[in-house]
């Protein structure tokens, strides 16, 4: 077993009883080393309690551990400041909390919302809700067929009306790598503020928020081996400072009368209610686990697994890439001619290799290819050519089941 797969108890375990688990899906969440599962259990073992608030023991010590992560959290993508580390439940939430405060604050009938077409489903529809409540226009910035941006009209969608550019760093649905650094220094032309969803690069790609100069960027910590339901919201203060709070409730607020409530400090003032805290503490474990193996040497490991997926896949007969556009992260679409993406799917599951089929909850995608799905696999740290090979067999399987049919 690959080393790094050693730390993931669950690869350790056959499905269907006797079929050694080949994981491609970690484009839809990553699995979680040991020693994240042990900071769960630490946590409610030894330090549960709510925190800021309490004077006891516990409290104080679940306090600490929690605000220990928002530290980690800023040295990892190096923000200014560990203020501008705001907890939410994932991507989504941080892209609906943008969407609420800074566009109730900030957007205007006739004002525009610039996007991309290779966006995922939560970057898309907070954005139309925002437009509808606003009277305001969201723009897309088209693809090209190689899944890559066409951005040969970039300066003129960047227009005068434009309240925000908000784009993902990576494609969940077909691995392009956007030209994030490019597409912010034209917004920053034109004072522009700009969102990032870092959701499929922050395990991938070091990210360095103050060189990449974003007023926003959000991720979720279980695509990046960490606990589901929690994520991270980073924003420069200037904007925290002046946007409205998302939701009220207790942690947020500094005094409260009925006739007027005077607001927490950021970050606080945007984490209403108690909030996920033994996963936060998981998303710390996570955190260390990343950097103890180094995201430069986890890119440059990948990129050498992507392409040997790539030659793989292509062996197999029937088997057509969808976008493949460079530079990109490990995640590969595919489609089988005469085999619908699920069936795909169902037969690799007996073989014991997981991928993911369907939309990818990026509908667009599948529109502009005039497909109505893919089977994707994606890759993690722990996976291996072996992982690949075993994945290739079982497309050859598939070929089996369909015979004739393919071609």
């Amino acid at each position: 077993m690959h080393p790094v797969a050693a730390a993931f108890p669950i690869l350790q375990q056959p499905v269907y009883a006797d079929k050694r688990l080949a994981y491609l899906d970690s484009a839809a969440t990553t699995q979680k080393p040991q020693a994240v599962i042990n900071a769960l259990t630490n946590y409610y073992m030894a330090k549960n309690a709510n925190i800021h608030r309490g004077v006891h023991y516990l409290s104080q010590v679940a306090t600490e551990a929690f605000e220990a992560v928002r530290q980690k959290v800023q040295r990892l993508i190096n923000a200014a400041e560990v203020e501008e580390c705001v907890f939410v439940k994932g991507t989504t939430e941080a892209i609906n909390l943008v969407a609420s405060s800074f566009g109730d604050l900030m957007v205007m009938p006739g004002d525009e919302i610039l996007i991309s077409a290779l966006e995922h489903h939560s970057n898309i529809v907070p954005w139309q809700l925002l437009c509808q409540r606003k009277a305001a226009v969201l723009r897309v910035i088209p693809m090209q067929q190689d899944g890559s941006l066409d951005i040969s009209n970039i300066d003129a969608l960047l227009g005068p009306k434009t309240k925000l550019l908000a784009v993902s760093h990576v494609s969940n649905a077909l691995g392009t790598r956007l030209p994030i650094e490019m597409l912010i220094a034209k917004a920053r032309e034109k004072g522009i503020p700009v969102l990032i969803d870092g959701a499929q690069a922050i395990a991938h790609i070091a990210v360095d928020v103050q060189a990449l100069d974003c007023d926003f960027y959000v991720f979720s910590s279980h695509k990046m081996y960490g606990p589901t339901g929690v994520g991270v919201l980073y924003a420069k203060r200037a904007w925290l400072e002046k946007m409205p709070p998302y939701q009220g409730g207790g942690d947020m607020i500094s005094s409260v009368t009925f006739e007027k409530t005077v607001y927490n400090d950021i970050p606080y003032k945007f984490e209403a209610g108690t909030p996920a805290i033994g996963e936060v503490i998981g998303l710390g474990a996570a955190i260390d686990f990343l950097q103890h193996l180094s995201l430069p040497a986890v890119h440059a490991a990948e990129q050498t697994l992507l392409q040997y997926a790539i030659d793989a896949l292509k062996t197999v007969p029937g088997v057509n890439l969808i976008g493949e556009s460079f530079p990109k992260v490990g995640v590969l679409s595919f489609v089988m001619s005469g085999v619908h993406p699920h069936d795909i799917g169902t037969i690799l599951d007996t073989q014991g290799v997981a991928i993911r089929t369907g939309h990818h909850c990026a509908m667009p995608i599948m529109d502009f290819y005039h497909i109505a799905g893919t089977a994707r696999l994606s890759l993690g740290v722990y996976n291996t050519e072996q992982d690949i090979m075993q994945c290739v067999n079982a497309l050859n399987e598939v070929n089996k089941v369909f015979k004739g049919r393919v071609g």
